[in-house]
């Protein structure tokens, strides 16, 4: 690709901004911990929802939609809108309770939850599961998908994709810490959809493509345009949307989308000046990722039909890409060279905005495990506050490595993303309930945790699925994998949880004071408490579940609405769209009125 001066100028004027804002911080970032991982608790909503979305705008995010539709059609994103569910319910119901834990990482919640050996063990052994396994994983997918853009848009060698976005990225991120990764969020966010929308724009109309009523009319296209899966198609029903609907938001944990919050969705809560704020920022967070964001992408990946309909022509088209990174997701890339001088230059600024985001949040969220769940708890109990800001800045280049090192090897985002559902499979109940059941314990987590695991890995790398899921010859039908990890999973955790002891009763009801979860998973442990003459209940504190959980299904409500009717307006379809617009109307004031009665501001 040939780029002009305009857009040197865009791209590196924008790394000049990023890298002045690390430098700006860095002084202040590096005067505690507190400061470099949470900015001394003092975000407002606002910037903490940018923060968010932003950080979910990676540059493997557009590639996996490609992929998704260019296989199974728009329905195929219900494998993650079905998160939405979980986003709402962590809006609503959860983000109070993780702002009232006034924890430094979501790990910490391990040992004022449980207690002893075990609660001790399972806090340090996720802080390297998660904090460096999961975390380079994740990294790697979105270093892929670098690598897949620096190859076709611009020729570049896989190894220097990576040297050139790893290090400026890193060099950010250790210095700036996680006010530098906010405030340059705020940034990135709007460079990174000012790309998106412009590239949208400007690809459905190019002369190969024909404008959007060519794109839609288009036989490469026809099959791909529902928003729901084939009614006829029984298989596409279970996979598209039964199993991500009734099973996969709830059952499974994954980066981003955590059933009860977690990961750097915590940190951002945890980071909030209260819990008005930390339910302010999920709740516009999970606005702009799925009801605003995902059409810029999938108009791209239908216009890529209609230019490249298969990956055969994709690899005509760009013979110098290494075969071991041919796919679908790469037509999202080979879209992008046909953009002119100066959008050119904004997209790949965009597309660079939405790598240095998410990658400096991966990296400040794993390397805040790293610290405080590790080194802290492991290595130097009585660390000072510069020595753990020096290990956080360490080990960010340490993660930065490792996950370079595993993206050479890795060849398309789909792969990653259900390797990571497959890990995940299982355990999502628990974090969803342990919050309002006091039997729940430390080995419930640490049996669900082994027990998917090791399922995943026999899975794909023994006869076993073959065995199990074969469309021909297997037991289960072939999509039945996920819903038997978590079946088998979920059956050892609650066996688990029955053949151990409790957690004890001091414990808990230090918990119950702290938290004030309230329900009937906890009465036992309330009635316990009185009779010890111990109050632990709030008796001005009521049980916000039932009007959180009547919240959450509006916000839902809401969310796909306005999703669906902008899906429809772009189609032409204007009566189903208004109609959708109107219970989008109707669902927002309901909304409002119900969240006035949970909080009175969130400001």
């Amino acid at each position: 690709m040939d780029l002009q001066t305009l857009d040197y100028v865009l791209i590196f004027g924008f790394f000049a901004i990023v890298l002045f804002i690390g430098i700006y911080v860095s002084k202040k970032s590096g005067k505690s911990s507190s400061e470099y991982f949470l900015s001394g608790r003092t975000m407002p909503w606002w910037l903490l929802g940018l923060s968010m979305v932003a950080t979910t705008f990676s540059t493997d995010t557009p590639n996996l939609v490609t992929d998704l539709v260019r296989t199974n059609g728009v329905s195929g994103n219900w494998g993650w809108w079905c998160f939405l569910l979980t986003g709402m319910l962590t809006v609503f119901v959860y983000a109070k309770l993780w702002r009232k834990s006034n924890v430094k990482t979501d790990l910490e919640f391990y040992e004022i939850r449980y207690g002893g050996k075990a609660a001790s063990f399972l806090r340090k052994f996720r802080a390297v599961y998660l904090g460096v396994l999961f975390n380079v994983i994740t990294m790697a997918s979105v270093t892929l998908a670098a690598i897949k853009i620096g190859g076709v848009m611009l020729g570049l060698e896989p190894w220097e994709t990576v040297v050139a976005a790893g290090l400026i990225t890193v060099v950010f991120s250790a210095l700036g810490g996680f006010k530098g990764v906010v405030y340059s969020d705020f940034l990135l966010f709007f460079v990174a959809m000012a790309g998106a929308i412009g590239a949208a724009y400007y690809l459905v109309n190019i002369p190969e493509v024909g404008g959007l009523q060519a794109v839609l009319e288009n036989e490469n296209v026809k099959d791909k345009l529902s928003i729901l899966p084939d009614f006829n198609n029984k298989k596409a029903v279970i996979t598209l949307l039964v199993i991500p609907l009734a099973v996969q938001w709830w059952s499974s944990w994954y980066p981003g989308g955590e059933p009860g919050g977690g990961g750097y969705i915590a940190q951002r809560m945890l980071a909030a000046k209260n819990e008005n704020h930390a339910i302010g920022a999920t709740f516009f967070f999970n606005i702009m990722h799925y009801a605003l964001r995902p059409w810029p992408w999938i108009l791209v990946a239908l216009a890529s039909l209609v230019v490249y309909p298969d990956v055969a022509s994709i690899q005509e088209a760009f013979p110098n890409v290494a075969e071991s990174k041919l796919g679908e997701d790469l037509a999202y890339s080979a879209m992008l060279t046909k953009l002119p001088t100066g959008l050119l230059g904004i997209v790949l600024a965009s597309l660079v905005a939405a790598y240095m985001s998410t990658i400096s949040t991966q990296l400040n969220w794993g390397s805040s495990y790293i610290v405080f769940d590790f080194y802290k708890q492991q290595v130097n109990p009585n660390a000072s506050e510069k020595q753990m800001v020096r290990v956080g800045r360490l080990s960010t280049v340490v993660l930065m490595i490792l996950s370079a090192i595993l993206a050479l090897a890795l060849q398309d985002a789909m792969g990653v993303f259900n390797l990571l559902l497959s890990f995940g499979a299982g355990t999502g109940l628990i974090f969803i309930l342990r919050w309002f059941w006091w039997r729940i314990n430390s080995w419930s987590e640490i049996t669900a945790m082994f027990s998917s695991g090791i399922l995943a890995i026999l899975l794909e790398t023994t006869s076993l699925k073959h065995m199990l899921f074969n469309p021909e010859t297997g037991i289960f039908p072939d999509w039945g994998e996920l819903p038997f990890i978590m079946i088998v999973t979920t059956i050892i955790w609650v066996t688990a949880t029955f053949v151990t002891q409790p957690e004890s009763k001091e414990v808990l009801q230090s918990f119950y004071k702290k938290i004030q979860p309230g329900g009937p998973g906890w009465s036992k442990i309330v009635e316990e408490a009185k009779e010890d003459g111990i109050e632990i209940a709030d008796s001005n504190e009521k049980w916000s579940v039932p009007s959180g959980i009547g919240a959450m299904l509006l916000g839902v409500i809401l969310i796909y609405t306005i999703m669906f009717a902008t899906g429809y307006w772009i189609y032409g379809e204007t009566k189903l769209a208004l109609m959708l617009t109107g219970i989008a109307i109707i669902s927002a004031f309901l909304l409002i009125r119900a969240w006035g009665k949970m909080k009175s501001t969130i400001l």
